[in-house]
């Protein structure tokens, strides 16, 4: 398989495999409508819309999208249109759940049910985002931007092995991972730098597989070779990094943001860790973002244990 390199390559790689079907959570929103009737209309997948259907019509009236492309389960109580299409996704009637509108705390409450929900025991609930820039010549696979405050070591080590392992999907044998601090010096004041050698030697050593693992590494360095020869740093991930992996959210919060809002990145978003694919978009996200979401989700159905 040649590797994927754009959000676009992975949209055309999944319209050629066997179609899954996305439940939507509270799929009345105009987004979401927009995202899910595109990709139903491409072949892209299956859709069930669960939630308010006269929000659905006036949604579809307004923006002059066909309905019938979807199949649609009726049910004004947000809550209540959650649960009904995360049990059809843990009932195996569907392969992928979405996020509609309805609110982040809620939907990740739905994932977190330890009676109903899609986490594991010993599961890490993370998020991967796949990114696209104009700047750089291939997909970036960043976490965790979205879920886990301040990750700890046990964490980031999940966070990593869930993006390497999906960044194989991707057709990329051997992806080369950054485990990002603010310097790439290892410093007892800053856990971050500890937290990326130790995870780095673990690679070493064989533990962490599939990948080129390296750490503590500053962004720059991760993703520009001009950088690396300047600063004099020889990293074997340095200048080309598939995969980042950030100490915390507000970094990886703030990157994610600033390429999207003044770098003209794309992305897709996914749950990781989950017994299926789960896509957490912001309500505020592009139709765009929410349809590539769908094909990223797409592409690791089937193959998410």
């Amino acid at each position: 398989m040649e590797a994927i390199k754009s959000l676009e390559k992975l949209v055309e790689y999944v319209k050629s495999q066997e179609k899954k079907t996305i439940i939507v959570a509270c799929g009345h929103d105009p987004h979401t409508i927009g995202a899910t009737s595109r990709a139903a209309k491409e072949n892209l997948v299956s859709v069930v819309l669960v939630g308010n259907k006269e929000k659905m019509e006036v949604v579809a009236e307004k923006e002059q999208i066909d309905l019938s492309v979807f199949q649609i389960i009726d049910e004004k109580d947000d809550y209540k249109a959650g649960a009904i299409a995360r049990d059809m996704v843990v009932a195996k009637e569907g392969d992928v759940l979405m996020k509609g509108l309805i609110g982040s705390d809620v939907y990740m409450r739905l994932i977190l049910n330890k009676e109903k929900g899609l986490l594991p025991k010993k599961g890490v609930l993370s998020h991967l985002a796949v990114m696209e820039v104009p700047t750089y010549p291939k997909l970036l696979f960043v976490s965790d931007v979205a879920v886990i405050p301040s990750p700890d070591l046990f964490q980031k080590i999940a966070m990593l092995k869930y993006d390497i392992k999906t960044a194989h999907r991707f057709g990329i044998e051997t992806p080369k991972a950054a485990i990002i601090a603010a310097t790439e010096k290892v410093s007892d004041k800053m856990p971050a730098t500890m937290d990326a050698a130790v995870i780095s030697k673990m690679a070493d050593r064989g533990q962490i597989k599939g990948a080129i693992v390296d750490g503590p590494l500053a962004l720059d360095i991760a993703v520009s070779k001009e950088a690396c020869e300047i600063k004099g740093i020889n990293s074997p991930a340095g200048g080309e990094a598939d995969i980042l992996i950030f100490p915390n959210i507000e970094s990886g919060n703030v990157f994610f943001k600033s390429l999207t809002k003044f770098a003209g990145g794309e992305l897709a978003g996914v749950v990781t860790g989950t017994t299926a694919p789960c896509i957490l978009t912001s309500r505020s996200d592009s139709e765009n973002s929410k349809f590539y979401s769908i094909a990223l989700a797409a592409i690791m159905a089937g193959e998410w244990q």
